[in-house]
């Protein structure tokens, strides 16, 4: 059971990354994503860089009250959210922006499709007409792009 919550947290997470990115990234809080978009900043970290602090906290709260109280889903659910800021970094930060050089090139359809998806999303470099809020899953015109 408590797997099961793992990964239904983890999965949701998709579409809490996609309202959160498209309404609170690309809106009131815009001041601290622009520079993501813009590379207005020197130096190795950006305004963008806090949006990690902010969605750790949740996960080191719930995980923090569910240990307290007996490892009960909040520790699971707080787990789930902590895997996808994980897989976020190691995917978003390394792979398709080359923060850390791990992972330069691939031949996976399914990561390439993803690269491409984030570049239209960073074709953008205003709050306004973005497109690919999502992280882990894009739209199918970018499979197809490398699907053949």
């Amino acid at each position: 059971m408590n797997t099961l919550i793992v990964l239904i947290t983890f999965t949701l997470m998709e579409g809490a990354t996609w309202i959160i990115h498209k309404y609170v990234m690309h809106g009131f809080l815009w001041v601290l994503h622009r520079d993501h978009h813009d590379h207005s900043t020197e130096g190795p970290f950006e305004k963008n860089d806090w949006f990690f602090f902010i969605f750790a906290l949740p996960a080191i709260l719930l995980m923090y009250l569910g240990a307290d109280q007996g490892f009960n889903h909040l520790f699971f659910i707080g787990l789930g959210i902590t895997f996808y800021g994980m897989a976020y970094f190691f995917v978003h930060d390394i792979f398709i922006h080359q923060r850390i050089h791990l992972l330069r090139e691939t031949h996976n359809p399914y990561l390439l499709s993803i690269r491409r998806a984030h570049k239209q999303h960073h074709k953008h470099t205003t709050k306004e007409e973005g497109e690919c809020f999502g992280f882990l899953w894009v739209p199918i015109k970018y499979f197809k792009m490398y699907f053949k």
